[in-house]
């Protein structure tokens, strides 16, 4: 499979152009696809060119080799004449009932620690209790409208960003990690724009769009939020939940960002500030 290239223009009604996209995106040459679709190479270039339409079962194998996410794979059998086989409805709706009662039971347990659930472009979905209640010892999170982003809450100089130890180090870890985590390994225009957004900020360097970390960074197995009120250091490590196997466009794009204490101080300094303790005065 081939890296992700973010300098293709992402067509949308063309199924020729679609699946020669997909193939660009994956590095996939003409004949390995068609290999691994089980179809001739022929017979793929036919419907590259227009010259051929794909049966249903043909056009799922091919975005099946591709590993097409499952929003896109919709717009590609919608382009081919064929109704979206994934199902697009909300996170919450009934037929995702056994997920969010997961996500529900989830949320509950990891309080008093933050856990958010965001959407494929970091919108806050849900919250477990100790979240708004850990921002707001910071910020005033009702003056925020809703959805709230967590991108631009980290990012915003009247947001989280005055708190943290070592802002710049955290703002490119989460350049990288919004690549890193991007479905299929796709730069859509709503992430592309959301990028934009965030450099639109005062003093985020252009030159963090660049791939890799540079050795500023620390020599931990992860890179810690550090947060400091009252002249005292909270310093935390997130843990980021998928659901295994979606079949369903809300279960693919869901995650579930669970802030965890990186150090015994930060977890007795956490009950102290969530409490209203001396420490939090």
């Amino acid at each position: 499979m081939g890296t992700m290239r973010s300098d293709l223009t992402y067509p949308s009604h063309d199924l020729g152009l679609l699946l020669r996209h997909w193939r660009g995106m994956r590095g996939a040459s003409q004949l390995g696809l068609a290999l691994d679709a089980g179809m001739s190479q022929r017979h793929l270039s036919f419907i590259e060119k227009g010259r051929s339409v794909p049966s249903r079962h043909a056009l799922a194998s091919i975005v099946q080799s591709l590993d097409v996410p499952l929003r896109e794979r919709n717009a590609i059998f919608l382009a081919a004449g064929y109704a979206p086989i994934y199902p697009e409805t909300a996170w919450n709706a009934e037929e995702m009932q056994g997920i969010t009662r997961a996500v529900d039971r989830m949320l509950r347990q990891h309080d008093p620690f933050p856990a958010v659930v965001m959407d494929r472009y970091w919108n806050v979905l849900a919250t477990n209790a100790s979240s708004p209640h850990f921002f707001g010892l910071f910020i005033d999170m009702a003056a925020r409208t809703k959805p709230r982003n967590m991108l631009h809450l980290m990012f915003d100089p009247e947001g989280m960003r005055p708190f943290f130890v070592d802002w710049e180090t955290v703002a490119r870890s989460l350049i990288q990690r919004v690549h890193r985590e991007l479905i299929g390994g796709v730069l859509d225009e709503r992430s592309q724009t959301l990028l934009d957004e965030l450099f639109a900020y005062p003093g985020v360097d252009p030159s963090w769009r660049q791939r890799g970390l540079d050795g500023s960074a620390p020599n931990l197995p992860m890179i810690p939020l550090g947060f400091r009120k009252h002249g005292k250091t909270l310093r935390y490590f997130s843990m980021v939940t998928t659901v295994g196997a979606p079949q369903s466009v809300a279960a693919q794009e869901l995650r579930i960002e669970s802030m965890f204490p990186a150090d015994e101080e930060t977890e007795v300094l956490h009950e102290a500030f969530m409490s209203g303790g001396p420490s939090a005065a």
